[in-house]
């Protein structure tokens, strides 16, 4: 049970003041959530402010630098309304101080009220941006108005957050007031001497100090407010994973002890030899597996390095000792095509893979489902569709999981929750630095395959300005017209108002104009089918042109297509440039990426760019995205900076993450079930940062 402390803050977000059904969907839309029944306070008091005006700078008029805020006090010297019928001229109203005279611009007002907010000959103080037109200083729809009477009204100090179209500051301003007073007095979760010597104010003060800054210097990532905060989201993030792993300990994992008798005739068939660190790999995986502990293991490798044979040896491995192994992938296609490939590599050993997605339906889900409660299906290869109820293993030994960021951890306990206590190996083609992956996955044993293939051949990357895409057009008409294969990367899905990137669909028309209907379609918004059977066209060659969100920047394989433009790659993380450029090079074929950006190109953009074109290593490029983006790319998730941390950043925090870890580990050693008074604290820290699927692991262990 939720500490009834917490309820005010876990209360709907309409319960505060200024929320109605309207606000409420701009709220929704803020938080990034579907609607505002899904908004509660607490997500208000997270959502921290990014920057702050400071309305104690007064120059003076004449000394008002062009587009800097300030506050002037003047006189009202006469007001200009625009001349009937002209709406669209601008009401002026003109000021005056010691220094000069101001014009303050309002588009659409009403005169009344402005007569009456800024009466003539009185004296009054406004605040906002000043632009300098002829040497005449104008103020465009001023954020403050009020008589000087009444001057103890203005904040001096605001904090900026981020908004929505459509919600104005003042009211996300007053909401979030609301929802800050709600905090209430928490008890301390944090070790006393770590407390003294970090210099943490307490939580509830430290949530204040963040959204009261004083000056600019308290918004620095440094603050003991901010500290603290960071340190206290760390905690609970490596609580839970210590109780998930305490769980899946607690479970006895079964022994598996690998023969061959089934990966010998599979190894001999194979048209290569693994590679060294492939090798070491699977030896590293078949000796966790060996001990009565249950494995848990994350197998890091980059694009096209031969995870597959790897995670093939292992459930060989388990099916080898009696058990059966399942492989579950992040979407339908995937899951089929990790099906394709590796019924052909698992032939020599005669055994039965099956596929399970939420599209198996009928008479085949019900065969299947026979299949793997009788122990006939060996390897089974599906989407979450594995884990639901009805399905029932005779005896699962392994579970692979392919893409682990794509599923939360917690995803993975369901198999443990379900009584079934397989080892477990986490696949994933993202690099993760070490800090990265302690932060996501806690304590994991972690195996990387460091090399390519034979035979795969290096992608020649070049960079080009937008402005030349018609001889980028001019080339793909020749290599399509030779029988290749190119994929077009566009970053958005329709053309939006707000946004000069180019669309999905209007680059799909461009593009259809030229190559008729050789040019496929793929995003996000299509239906699974349809963006199957676009895949699969583009795979059987009937389309040569596949114009693509990032859609495809997850794994399907189309060894003969060679040509990968990504248009707007100055907007991608560099690990998913690196991610989608490794869709090609995985044939016999030379294979060239191009990279068109819009400039001009930051030094950060070029520096970034400049990576991908010296290296194809993904540790690397990995490590220098991290410098220079954070960690949120590298995770997939979307804000820059956060791997899912609401104030946390790993670049800025690393050091308190290190402490977490350890302080999780020391305090599940000395009270497991979180029961003394700190114990207790501690739950509380976890259910304020909606860790509470851990402290179900405490009742069920």
């Amino acid at each position: 049970m939720r500490p009834a402390l917490l309820d005010p803050l876990f209360a709907s977000l309409a319960s505060l003041p200024g929320i109605g059904p309207k606000t409420g969907e701009l709220f929704a839309k803020l938080l990034g959530q579907e609607s505002i029944d899904d908004c509660r306070v607490i997500d208000l008091v997270f959502h921290l402010p990014h920057s702050l005006i400071d309305r104690r700078n007064q120059p003076g008029i004449a000394h008002a630098p062009q587009g800097t805020i300030v506050t002037v006090s003047g006189r009202v010297d006469r007001h200009q309304p625009p001349p009937r019928g002209k709406s669209n001229v601008p009401y002026r109203v003109f000021l005056h101080d010691d220094t000069g005279e101001l014009a303050l611009t309002f588009f659409r007002a009403r005169g009344d009220w402005l007569e009456k907010s800024l009466p003539v000959d009185e004296q009054v103080i406004v605040s906002g941006k000043v632009d300098w037109f002829n040497g005449r200083a104008s103020m465009v729809h001023p954020d403050f108005m009020v008589k000087a009477t009444e001057a103890e009204t203005m904040p001096l100090v605001e904090p900026v957050y981020g908004l929505t179209a459509g919600l104005s500051p003042r009211t996300l301003r007053k909401a979030i007031e609301a929802a800050v007073e709600r905090v209430p007095s928490l008890p301390e979760w944090i070790d006393g001497p770590l407390v003294a010597r970090q210099g943490f104010p307490a939580a509830s003060e430290a949530f204040s100090a963040l959204h009261h800054p004083r000056d600019t210097l308290d918004l620095d990532l440094q603050t003991p407010a901010r500290r603290r905060l960071a340190y206290d989201e760390f905690l609970a993030g490596q609580i839970s994973l210590a109780l998930v792993r305490q769980t899946l300990r607690r479970v006895a994992g079964r022994p598996v002890t690998a023969t061959g008798v089934l990966s010998e005739p599979v190894l001999a068939a194979l048209p290569f030899a693994l590679t060294g660190s492939q090798q070491t790999a699977i030896a590293e995986i078949k000796a966790d597996m060996a001990t009565d502990q249950r494995m848990l293991r994350l197998l890091q490798g980059d694009v096209g390095s031969g995870k597959t044979a790897v995670a093939l040896m292992a459930m060989l491995a388990a099916v080898e000792a009696g058990g059966q192994a399942v492989l579950m992938a992040p979407t339908e296609i995937l899951a089929r095509q990790h099906h394709a490939t590796l019924v052909k590599m698992a032939e020599p050993a005669g055994i039965t893979l099956d596929v399970l997605t939420g599209r198996t339906k009928g008479r085949e889900r019900d065969q299947n489902l026979e299949r793997i409660e009788s122990g006939e299906t060996n390897i089974v290869i599906g989407t979450h569709a594995l884990f639901q109820d009805n399905v029932v293993y005779r005896d699962l030994a392994l579970a692979v999981v392919d893409e682990q960021h794509r599923f939360g951890v917690h995803q993975r306990l369901r198999l443990t929750a379900k009584g079934i206590s397989p080892h477990m190996l986490v696949m994933t083609a993202t690099p993760i630095p070490r800090t990265l992956v302690l932060a996501a996955f806690g304590d994991m044993d972690v195996s990387k395959l460091t090399e390519k293939p034979a035979g795969r051949k290096p992608i020649q990357t070049v960079i080009m300005p937008q402005e030349r895409t018609g001889e980028i057009v001019e080339r793909l008409r020749a290599a399509i017209a030779e029988g290749k294969k190119a994929y077009w990367i566009c970053p958005l899905v329709e053309e939006t108002e707000e946004s000069d990137l180019m669309s999905v669909e209007e680059r799909h028309a461009t593009l259809a104009g030229v190559f008729g209907n050789a040019v496929g379609l793929v995003h996000g918004r299509m239906s699974g089918p349809q963006k199957d059977d676009a895949m699969q066209a583009f795979k059987n060659g009937e389309t040569r042109l596949l114009v693509a969100t990032t859609v495809v920047e997850v794994g399907v394989d189309v060894p003969d297509a060679t040509i990968m433009v990504i248009e707007h790659a100055e907007r991608f993380g560099l690990a998913q440039l690196h991610q989608l450029r490794g869709r090609v090079g995985r044939g016999a074929g030379a294979s060239s990426c191009i990279l068109l950006y819009k400039g001009p190109l930051s030094e950060n953009g070029r520096a970034r760019l400049g990576i991908l074109r010296e290296t194809e290593d993904g540790f690397r490029i990995a490590e220098e995205d991290l410098k220079l983006r954070g960690e949120g790319e590298l995770l997939g998730t979307r804000q820059s900076g956060t791997p899912g941390f609401l104030v946390a950043s790993i670049e800025a925090h690393g050091d308190l993450l290190e402490i977490a870890r350890k302080e999780a580990t020391y305090t599940l050693e000395k009270d497991p079930q979180l029961e003394s008074e700190r114990g207790q604290a501690i739950r509380t820290l976890l259910y304020l940062y909606r860790r509470d699927e851990a402290i179900r692991f405490l009742r069920a262990g």
